[in-house]
Parts: structure tokens; C-alpha cells; sequence
């Protein structure tokens, strides 16, 4: 007969020995299983031991020595051996004070160099999010990459208009129009910064052209109220992974709200006596909202009985340990499981917002109004869903012509 495992029945030596009591109950607010956790400190007995016998302590745990651990771990241990496997006990003992931060690597080439320098302008300049930065990064990348000589250095000096056209010529036809619509846009913003870093004398930002794109060719794709509540009713509120997808959904499709605003979304953004909620948006914008019963009957039924015990100030978070804040791609997959338990194929989360935007509009409230619900910094990004008010657009509809009747005949 097997006996339970206990995190702390494992036995350490070295120099994490002082830290075993205070990891055991770290792993327990991160909602760890004993089994888990227990895996968890014998990883952590191995760590201490190998320390020990290198004469190191938790001091010295920068980026090559924690490689160095893992190398030799991978050599007789079949599990535990990532850098993602250690994150729990390292991220203790660097709170702790005891071990070194960890350092993000310095770029190594001018590219990456040139790169870091305008991630740091769009954050600082341009007041992007960090995220958004390092996504323009990326897909100019390529741009950068074809400006490097045979010395590994990037010039600019020399670049023309039709340097430019060549790029967007041989790159763009094998994206696809999201991609390619990115590209240039992220493009555009570059050449910006090259200009005004006076990298390049003439502004070229004219030569990257519009990538085709019928914005207005196709309706949103809104969900019918069936729709909504067979996606709802797919959520099994018994269980506490059931109500948390349940506030999910309730909260996207209610509030009309992104992936990404719900998972930054904290409790001390609810502010219950008020009656409100704040939601922090792109570009560093900050809205009050009003908080419907719905909404907040959904939050309170996933706060008592579905929310794990966690530091974790956001909301929303993971229902396996560690139970930290949910990622925007953990929202979509939520949605998406929900959708296709309820029969509805693949629907992603940000058709929720689609149909709270369709379904308000039609409800006869104006452009401005939804432009207004769904944060939009320009009002010209809502000009899409006038075509999903039917009823005035029918008011607008002519009559089909008919034939003028000939001896009372039509």
C-alpha cells in the first residue's frame, strides 16, 4: 500500500535546507497537489545537493550555473529538468532576496541592438505596451535582417524608396493578409522611427502602400441569443473550472470586452459598492464601466466557489497549479471548449465582443454609442458594424421596381 506523498518529508542537505519549510508552503499558494509539490521539492533537495557539492549557495544562481544544474540533471532524471520546472522554487528564493534576478539577456548583434532601441522608443515615445512593442519588433525583423552587410553590421544610410518596394514585393505575397496588413503597418512605424532617429535623411514612410483589404466587404460574425446561451450552458457550474469559464464568457460577451482586458482585469478593479468595473485597454486607456447583476452574480459565484487560494491579484486565473494569472490565449481556448461542446464548431472569443457590438446597435443605439461600449480609440473603427443594423438598413432599401401594368395587368 502506497502512502501518501508529503512535500515536507522530503529530505534536504545544502545550502537550500533553510528554505525547504517556507518553498513547501509557497508550492501550497501556488495550488500545487501534494504530489506535484512533493516532485517539486525533490527537485529542490537535488538543486541544494549539487550546490553543496560544487561549494555554491543560492547566490550563485545566474543563467549558466542554473544550465550547468540542468545539464547534469537531464543526464539520469527523465522529468524536472526545464528551466520552466524550477521557475516556482527560483522565483521563491529570488523574492526571498537570496538568489540573483533574472537577467534578460543583452542583445548580441547590432540587429538586435537596433531592435531593443526601437522597442524601447515605441514603449517610451509612442506609449505601447510592452507586448505590442515586441510585435512590431518581430515583424520588421525581416525588414532588418535584409539591411545586414557581410560584416554583421545594419545600414541604412543608403536606403531608397525602391529598397522598400522591393522588401514589401518579395515578402508580402507569401503571408497572409493579417500578417502582410502587420507587416506594413509595423513597417511604416520603423521607417518613422529611422527618420526621426535620423538613421535615414528622407522620410519614407509614404513608400510602404496599403495592403488591400475590403474592410467593410463582410458582416461581423454575431452570434445568435441561442447561440449565446447553448455557449453559456455548455459550462458545467458545478465545478469550479465550470464557473470560472461561465464568469469568463458572461464577462466577455456582456461587457464586450478583449481577451487581453480580461486577463489583466484585477479585484480591486470590481468595485462592488459603486457598482462598477475598470478595465484597462490598449494604449494604456483606462474606462469605468457599469457592472450588470449578471455579470456580478457570474464573478461572485466564481470568487467564493471557483477561484483556487492564490496571491494572484488578477481575477481571473489557471485552474491547475501554478494558479497564476490566465494568458489572452488560455481566454480563447475557454471560449473555444465551450463552443465546441455546445455544437457550434469553432467560434473565438472575440465574436463575443462582435455580438455584443451587432446586437447593441440594432437595439437602436448610435455609432457613437458603441464606439463609446467598445473603447474604440477612433470612431471610424466602428463604421463596420452599421451594416449590422438590419433594421435601419431596411428602412433604407428601395422597392424593387415592377413592370408598369398594361390594361390592368401588371
Amino acid at each position: 500500500m502506497h502512502s501518501t506523498p508529503d512535500p515536507s518529508h522530503v529530505r534536504f542537505t545544502g545550502p537550500l535546507t533553510r528554505f525547504a519549510s517556507g518553498l513547501v508552503e509557497e508550492l501550497a499558494l501556488l495550488g500545487y497537489t501534494t504530489t506535484s509539490a512533493t516532485a517539486q521539492m525533490q527537485l529542490a533537495a537535488h538543486l541544494s545537493r549539487w550546490l553543496e557539492s560544487h561549494s555554491m549557495g543560492p547566490g550563485d544562481l545566474t543563467g549558466p550555473v542554473i544550465e550547468r544544474f540542468l545539464a547534469v540533471r537531464r543526464v539520469s532524471y527523465t522529468s524536472h529538468y526545464s528551466l520552466q520546472a524550477l521557475e516556482p522554487m527560483l522565483g521563491y528564493l529570488r523574492r526571498e532576496g537570496v538568489a540573483p534576478a533574472a537577467v534578460v539577456p543583452a542583445p548580441s548583434s547590432p540587429a538586435e541592438v537596433l531592435l531593443a532601441r526601437y522597442r524601447r522608443y515605441l514603449i517610451d515615445e509612442r506609449g505601447l505596451s510592452v507586448p505590442v512593442a515586441h510585435a512590431y519588433a518581430h515583424w520588421v525583423t525581416g525588414f532588418v535582417q535584409d539591411r545586414i552587410d557581410g560584416g554583421g553590421q545594419v545600414g541604412f544610410a543608403e536606403l531608397t524608396a525602391g529598397d522598400v518596394a522591393s522588401f514589401l514585393t518579395s515578402h508580402l505575397p507569401a503571408m497572409t493578409r493579417k500578417t502582410a496588413q502587420m507587416t506594413a503597418c509595423a513597417l511604416r512605424s520603423f521607417l518613422g522611427f529611422l527618420h526621426e532617429e535620423q538613421m535615414i535623411e528622407v522620410d519614407l514612410v509614404g513608400a510602404v502602400p496599403a495592403v488591400a483589404h475590403r474592410r467593410l466587404s463582410g458582416l461581423p460574425q454575431a452570434l445568435t441569443p441561442i447561440q449565446v446561451d447553448a455557449l453559456l450552458g455548455a459550462c458545467d457550474r458545478s465545478g469550479p473550472v465550470g464557473r470560472r469559464d461561465f464568469a469568463v464568457i458572461t464577462v466577455l460577451h456582456r461587457l464586450a470586452l478583449r481577451c487581453a482586458e480580461l486577463t489583466v482585469l484585477r479585484l480591486e478593479d470590481v468595485d462592488w459598492q459603486a457598482g462598477t468595473v475598470t478595465i484597462h485597454g490598449k494604449g494604456n486607456r483606462i474606462d469605468r464601466l457599469p457592472l450588470p447583476v449578471d455579470v456580478g452574480q457570474a464573478l461572485v459565484d466564481y470568487l467564493r466557489d471557483g477561484r483556487p487560494q492564490t496571491t494572484t491579484r488578477t481575477v481571473f486565473v489557471r485552474a491547475v497549479a501554478p494558479h497564476t494569472e490566465l494568458a489572452p490565449s488560455g481566454v480563447s481556448c475557454i471560449v473555444a471548449r465551450a463552443a465546441r461542446r455546445a455544437g457550434l464548431g469553432t467560434v473565438h472569443a472575440h465574436r463575443l465582443r462582435h455580438t455584443t457590438a451587432s446586437r447593441t446597435l440594432n437595439a437602436g443605439a448610435s455609432l457613437e454609442e458603441v464606439a463609446h461600449l467598445l473603447r474604440h480609440a477612433s470612431p471610424a473603427t466602428t463604421t463596420i458594424y452599421a451594416k449590422t443594423d438590419q433594421t435601419r438598413l431596411a428602412a433604407l432599401a428601395r422597392p424593387w421596381p415592377t413592370r408598369p401594368s398594361v390594361g390592368g395587368v401588371s
